[in-house]
């Protein structure tokens, strides 16, 4: 899984929070799992949610939701 995502765990009791950090674009996605998972697991979750917000990013010009100021909301 050696593709330039940068990796971050910080351990917080029964928990983890994992971010992937894309080191070309600064975007990065944070999950939370539990402390028992193995780190190739949380990687994995963490490089996936990546990837989801790397390409939602591309489908929109503002880098965000549907809200068109760029702040990423979403109008309800």
């Amino acid at each position: 899984m050696d593709d330039g995502v940068l990796y971050e765990i910080q351990w917080l009791g029964n928990s983890a929070r994992v971010s992937a950090i894309d080191p070309k674009t600064g975007v990065e996605a944070t999950i939370v799992a539990p402390a028992n998972a193995t780190e190739f697991d949380m990687k994995a979750l963490a490089r996936r949610k990546l990837v989801y917000l790397l390409n939602r990013r591309k489908k929109s010009p503002q880098g965000g939701g549907s809200a068109g100021d760029g702040r990423g909301g979403i109008v309800v």
